[in-house]
Parts: C-alpha cells; sequence; structure tokens
C-alpha cells in the first residue's frame, strides 16, 4: 500500500503524542509554504510576540479558574505559537527544532544533577538546596550576575519578586517578617513626605519604592505578588460591575450620586459577594 500523502496524514487525528506532535509541525509547515496561509505567512518572530504575550495569560487565566477543559485548547494555542517560532527560525536558517528540543534535555539534565547524576552517599537535597545549587550551576555557565536571566519585559511585580528571590538565596535579606514592613512603613512615610515637597520625578521613584517594599511583603510571606494583585483586581472589577448593576436595577445615575451614596452601594455589594 503506498504511504499517504502529506496532506491527507496531517488531516488524520494522530494516535499517539509523538504523532500529534509530528502532526502539528508539519500542519505548521504546511501553513507557511507556499500554498498555505496569508496570514500565518506574513508573520515574523516579532509580529508574534503580542500574541505569545495573550497566550500566555489565557492559559494563566484558565489555571487560576480551575478550567481543565480550557487549558488543554489554551495550551494547544500556546504550543502552537512556540512551534510557529521556530519554524520561522528553522526557514531562516538559524536553528532547527531538534536542536531547541535538545537544548533544553541538556540544560535540564545538567541542572538536575541530584536526579540524573545522584551522589549515592548524599541525602535527597530540599526545595532550598537545589534552588541553591541551581543558581551556582547557573553561574557556571558563564552568568555574570545572579540576576541574570530575569527578563527585563516581565511585569514590574513578576520582575520585583523574582530579582529579590535570587538576591535571597545568597543570604541578602532578612531573618523575619518584622524589619520586612518597617522598611514598608519606612517607603511610605518617604512616599507622603515627596508628595509633600518633591516633583513628579522624585514622587515616581518613592512610589517605585514602595511597590517594591510590597513585593518583598509578598515574598516573604510566600506570596506571588502578580496573582495576588490579578485577584485584588478581579476583585475590585466585579464589586464595581455590581454596583453598576444596582443603581441600574434603582434607576439611579452614578454619575450624579455623592461619594457617600457610593459608598453604601459599595458596602451593600462587599457585604454580598464577600
Amino acid at each position: 500500500m503506498a504511504e499517504p500523502e502529506p496532506q491527507s496524514s496531517i488531516l488524520v487525528q494522530a494516535n499517539s503524542s509523538a504523532e500529534a506532535f509530528l502532526r502539528l509541525n508539519e500542519i505548521i509547515k504546511k501553513l507557511r509554504g507556499p500554498d498555505g496561509c496569508s496570514w500565518d505567512r506574513a508573520q515574523t518572530p516579532k509580529s508574534m510576540i503580542p500574541y505569545l504575550l495573550e497566550e500566555t495569560y489565557e492559559v494563566i487565566e484558565t489555571l487560576e479558574e480551575g478550567n481543565i477543559d480550557g487549558l488543554q485548547g489554551e495550551l494547544g494555542d500556546l504550543f502552537f505559537l512556540v512551534l510557529l517560532e521556530v519554524r520561522m527560525a528553522e526557514e531562516a536558517g538559524q536553528f532547527q527544532l531538534g536542536a531547541v528540543l535538545n537544548e533544553i534535555c541538556e540544560k535540564l539534565i545538567r541542572r538536575h544533577p541530584h536526579v540524573f547524576h545522584p551522589d549515592e552517599n548524599a541525602a535527597n537535597p530540599g526545595v532550598k538546596e537545589i534552588l541553591h545549587n541551581w543558581d551556582r550551576i547557573k553561574m557556571s555557565e558563564g552568568r555574570k550576575s545572579r540576576l541574570d536571566g530575569v527578563p527585563k519585559n516581565l511585569s514590574g511585580l513578576i520582575r520585583a519578586q523574582r530579582i529579590q528571590e535570587k538576591a535571597s538565596q545568597v543570604g541578602f535579606d532578612w531573618d523575619d517578617l518584622a524589619p520586612v514592613v518597617d522598611k514598608l512603613h519606612e517607603e511610605i512615610d518617604e512616599l507622603l513626605t515627596a508628595n509633600r515637597t518633591q516633583g513628579p520625578e522624585q514622587i515616581e521613584e518613592e512610589l517605585g519604592d514602595v511597590l517594591f517594599s510590597v513585593v518583598n511583603v509578598a515574598r516573604f510571606v510566600g506570596i506571588d505578588a502578580e496573582t495576588a494583585m490579578r485577584h485584588a483586581v478581579e476583585k475590585f472589577n466585579s464589586r464595581f460591575r455590581a454596583v453598576e448593576e444596582i443603581f441600574r436595577q434603582e434607576g439611579r445615575e452614578m454619575e450624579g450620586s455623592t461619594l457617600t451614596e457610593l459608598d453604601e452601594v459599595w458596602d451593600r455589594v462587599k457585604g454580598n459577594l464577600h
């Protein structure tokens, strides 16, 4: 029996994970090919940046919602974009998919010696020791600073927490929560002083210090600052929409209401949604 044409084979659902991986890769090649999709062919590595960000946040959203069915689809979307980036690099002669996969495999093996090259006489390391060893291995790979590898384009909260975590791994940290909170209070006082006596640039700098200190408090108590902020924003979003709905139901306009009237409805919503 003759081998199926590539066009036919990619239209048939794969029976294994390996086959599905190859199927997706062939679909991407087809989309980027001469008879492929105009949109896919027009994309460049940099044009895909907003889509990579969007799909990453959609994955995060499904994780936070516990939406497993949605997670499967969103991971697929993100996987597609990653492979599309690889395909564009292949077309430009920059690197191949196999090199990408081998590089991450080698990195994982190199950075997990306790798993792939265990010392039979050593105890299984704990999380803190693993992170310390991981940082040491990264430095041996040629990094000049322990802060290297934290992307500049991360959100401010995530970047702040990652940098603080890396500094903490070498002991640049407080021993308990009290001085961390004291530092936050100190920064708030400096912000208030700047607001009374300084210009916008100095106020911005002091506000940045306050936010950095808030992130440090979150890190110290084991909370992800970015996640906490997203939850706080979503809480405000839900409550504000509920306030709007109450005003609509009561035939009132928010714009003409006093702050006292707005607060009264806000408190009602908080009581119902808390």
